[in-house]
């Protein structure tokens, strides 16, 4: 080779390394020459198509393109046009392209195509474009590149798809009741902070949600002015004037993002200041309506809709007003309706905004009998599995209502509600999720979706974690939002295809392989089964008065019904099966069992707490990403474990405890003892994963909050509190089975407590409680036996007709604090008033009544049982005010008179055993 030979080819080596340095340089620098794209869009593109194509926009920069929005094409490079298929652009584009599309998309729907160098996003409508460019955007997202090909049509299967923040806080305010929060800088800063809004709007734009719940117990009076009642207004000038401004900057930037916003509200609630200058209470569930309530409950909602005419409303007629009746049907007929009507001639329009009339505790099909020829824009809602999420097979007297609803011709909205079993701990199971949303329309035949806070609604924005800075909610659970927003877009998705979906999406989020990215969503799925089970085949209640990760007592385990057993639960919310009770009495008599069981779902749960602990081990040995919250996930997953040993157990002693209730056999409780002690150290364990880990188990911490125990004045709400009741029934087990051991327990008597009456000043005729008593004026029923403690005490002789149609009221006047012993007759026949039930009724412990004290106290001729109950009252002159249906009032005890708790036996149909004694 010749010498100039060797120098060209030098040269031509650093030429080439000079060029290739350059180029890395260039790239590390980030000046590489980029790809333009211009994104076409009409001048006088709607706000949402405006809001997509900037969304498109920041993900093509984020992906290294040159981008331009303009509002014609750019020859010269390759364009992105975004428009609705009505438009002469789109229609032109098509026709070029020879684009024909097999079917067109509905409403909120778009479809996708590439025609030449372009690509063509078409909406149905403003919202259909907007969600086009999202899902252009997650393509670019996923690949890193915009698709050479692509014709893709879509469109969400719901109509509605929402998610709710509540107005609320884990505390009541002072001298205010449930629900009754004026919108104030110190009572919500958070609703001041536009960033936060934004953030909040922006995830659930590119979730597709496009309905956000914001819920109040009385909202008018933070947000409007009333003419004619100016002193109703809860707030100052000041911050009525914030709360004017947020409120359209809220609704202005939801719409932007194609995002309905519906205020929710109770009824009957005043505002305060209206209450007090009218002399009346905020809400009395036992009152009538009353004209003037209602003509400032109209006259408020008028002024709302003339001031925010594009924000729907989302209506409780229950809970703040007596259940079902004539009054619910004029409420909503006569003070609602007519007062949305008011505001729209105001302003004269003639478009409906939307009414969502939820279900809870009304008889919503009889309401909207007679709502529907009055206004067109109606939807229902109703709690998907009540309070709480427990199967993804529904049926039953639930599942009946939800059907019936669902034929009326409006839209049916599932409420996915409160989320009382899975609070604080973090929930993402997409397979549980999406079976759901398949039953939603497979079983109840709905089409909207409603979703809570994954946990701490009542303490929204943020968690239950214990860290600095507080965790946001929205950012914890990103995977709760997005999992039932995928589904309720699209619930019929192909599993496989979900498996490597929510794998790689949890794979970018930790930094960890596809693999070790599905670990994580095994985790999340095994673990996803355990609250579940737990609630729907051991519960009380499926209502946030259960807060279950929290454990449960023994005595609640063998004897549901004395804390008001919910049957819903286990009739509706969950798969056919058997309560510990019935599943004990079979094992007993060796008769066959049905569906699913309490030693099944034993089983079961032992297995997946297992399952998702080793799941999340395999997961942590490839996370690079996101490692602090990686550690509270695999925390969590630890929980789950630890509750399900604990759980599984306490029900086997439970059972053992049960079989003893046939077998008189001391060795049956004997074999429970090592089981609740195994209980008690899983339950340990559980205590030494949240001590530090999370600030409380409960959002809602006031007295409503009844199981395992009270949650009066935020105590009882973490797991090391709990953790001496569970040592003291161990202890208190133990030591009455060496009683019933012991040759002296057979003579043993129980301590006897006679209750003695307080006088009291009142109109009414009394009479005396004996065998052969009567306790109506106008019913022959005869008292047949009375529990001991009650024999000799002065009840109130009532009008069994009267209670059926006015309910109960009765005045009188006590010198010191007394209890006032009401007797509820155990039937859910329409004559006879119902036992206070927090899960419709917010109110229902506010004087201490919720829970049975002693039940089957009373047993009348011809009558049901009779369960005493009872309602403390402060010295002064004090009213007892009941809803409609038979009751007793059965005297009047000093407030500190110890009452025992048991189950007195005394039935027409037999005596019953209570077994609650065992540990206490």
């Amino acid at each position: 080779m010749s010498c100039s030979a060797c120098r060209f080819r030098i040269n031509f080596l650093i030429v080439c390394c000079t060029l290739f340095l350059s180029a890395f340089a260039c790239d590390a620098a980030g000046t590489l020459p980029k790809k333009t794209i211009t994104i076409v869009i009409s001048p006088s593109a709607h706000e949402r198509v405006k809001y997509g194509a900037q969304k498109l926009e920041q993900q093509l920069k984020a992906d290294g393109y040159a981008v331009s929005i303009k509002s014609v094409i750019n020859s010269h490079n390759e364009n992105i046009i975004v428009g609705l298929l009505k438009d002469a652009l789109i229609k032109s584009l098509y026709a070029s392209g020879h684009i024909r599309l097999t079917k067109a998309p509905g409403k909120e729907g778009f479809a996708i195509n590439t025609s030449s160098n372009n690509i063509i996003i078409a909406g149905a409508d403003n919202s259909g474009a907007m969600y086009g460019c999202l899902e252009l955007a997650d393509e670019l997202k996923a690949n890193h590149k915009l698709p050479v090909k692509i014709s893709l049509v879509d469109q969400p299967e719901m109509v509605l798809r929402g998610a709710c923040i509540g107005v609320q806080k884990p505390e009541l305010l002072p001298g205010r009741g449930t629900y009754e929060y004026p919108y104030t800088p110190e009572n919500f800063p958070w609703f001041y902070d536009k960033a936060l809004w934004l953030r909040y709007l922006d995830s659930m734009a590119q979730n597709r949600m496009n309905s956000l719940y914001l819920w109040s117990g009385h909202p008018f009076a933070s947000l409007v002015k009333v003419k004619d009642y100016p002193y109703a207004l809860e707030v100052d000038e000041a911050t009525y004037q914030k709360n004017v401004d947020m409120y359209n900057f809220l609704t202005r930037e939801a719409d932007k993002r194609g995002i309905w916003v519906l205020q929710g509200f109770y009824n009957i609630i005043v505002s305060k200041p209206f209450a007090d200058h009218n002399h009346l209470k905020t809400q009395d569930r036992n009152r009538h309506i009353v004209p003037i309530i209602a003509d400032y409950t109209r006259k408020s909602i008028a002024a709302f809709v003339q001031k925010y005419p594009n924000v729907g409303l989302m209506l409780t007629l229950g809970e703040a007003m007596e259940g079902v009746g004539q009054d619910d049907i004029d409420w909503f007929t006569k003070t609602i309706i007519p007062g949305v009507k008011d505001g729209l001639k105001a302003l004269g329009r003639t478009d409906e905004p939307p009414i969502v009339l939820r279900s809870h505790d009304t008889d919503a099909p009889e309401d909207m009998k007679y709502a529907m020829p009055l206004y067109k824009n109606l939807y229902t809602m109703t709690k998907y599995t009540g309070e709480a999420l427990t199967t993804y097979t529904p049926h039953g007297p639930w599942a009946q209502l939800h059907q019936t609803l669902s034929k009326l011709g409006t839209v049916q909205i599932e409420n996915v509600h409160i989320l009382a079993n899975l609070e604080p701990f973090r929930y993402g199971s997409a397979d549980f999720i999406q079976k759901c949303v398949l039953a939603m329309h497979n079983v109840y035949h709905s089409n909207g979706l409603h979703i809570y806070p994954e946990s701490s609604y009542w303490d929204w924005p943020y968690t239950a974690d214990n860290t600095s800075p507080r965790l946001l909610e929205m950012d914890r659970d990103w995977i709760w939002y997005k999992e039932w927003a995928r589904y309720s877009w699209n619930c019929h998705r192909d599993r496989k295809d979900e498996v490597k979906y929510w794998s790689q999406q949890l794979a970018e989020m930790y930094g960890c392989s596809a693999e070790q990215g599905k670990n994580i969503l095994d985790a999340y799925e095994q673990s996803g089964e355990i609250a579940p089970k737990i609630l729907r085949r051991f519960g009380i209640t499926d209502g946030n008065r259960q807060t279950m990760t929290l454990g449960m007592l023994m005595s609640q385990l063998v004897d549901p019904e004395k804390y008001g057993l919910f049957t819903l639960l286990y009739n509706s919310e969950g798969p056919e099966g058997e309560m510990l009770s019935e599943y004990a009495a079979k094992e007993w008599k060796h008769e066959p069992h049905i569906g699913e069981t309490p030693v099944q779902v034993v089983n079961e749960i032992i297995e997946e707490g297992h399952n998702s602990v080793e799941a999340i081990d395999e997961a942590e040995k490839g996370v690079t990403a996101n490692t602090a919250e990686f550690k509270r996930i695999k925390n969590d997953m630890y929980c789950y474990n630890a509750m399900a040993n604990s759980y599984a157990h306490k029900v086997n002693a439970a059972l053992l405890v049960l079989r003893y209730k046939y077998s008189n056999d001391v060795s049956d409780l004997e074999k429970a003892l090592p089981e609740l002690q195994t209980s008690l150290d899983y339950y340990q364990k559980l205590v030494d994963l949240t001590k530090y880990s999370y600030l409380y188990a409960n959002s809602m911490q006031t007295k409503q909050r009844k199981i395992p125990v009270g949650g009066n004045d935020g105590k009882n709400k973490t797991w090391i509190e709990l953790l001496p009741y569970y040592q003291r029934e161990l202890k208190n087990f133990k030591k009455n089975i060496d009683s019933l051991k012991s040759p002296q327990a057979a003579a043993k008597q129980a301590e006897k407590i006679q209750l003695v009456d307080v006088p009291v000043a009142l109109t009414a005729d009394t009479y005396k409680l004996t065998a052969g008593g009567k306790a109506y004026t106008d019913s022959a029923g005869i008292i047949k036996n009375i529990a001991p403690e009650m024999i000799g005490l002065k009840g109130v002789k009532m009008i069994k007709a009267k209670q059926e149609t006015d309910g109960t009221t009765l005045t009188f006047t006590n010198a010191k604090p007394v209890k006032v012993l009401v007797g509820y007759f155990a039937s859910k026949a329409s004559q006879y008033l119902q036992e206070p039930q927090l899960e419709n009724d917010a109110s229902a412990n506010d004087y201490g009544q919720a829970d049975i004290k002693i039940a089957n106290a009373i047993q009348i001729e011809d009558l049901p049982p009779v369960n005493v109950h009872t309602y403390t009252f402060k010295a002064g002159t004090n009213t007892l005010s009941l809803g409609k249906g038979a009751c007793l009032i059965l005297g009047f005890v000093e407030d500190n008179a110890r009452i025992p708790v048991y189950d007195a036996g005394l039935s027409n149909e037999g005596n019953i055993r209570d077994l609650r004694w065992l540990f206490n």
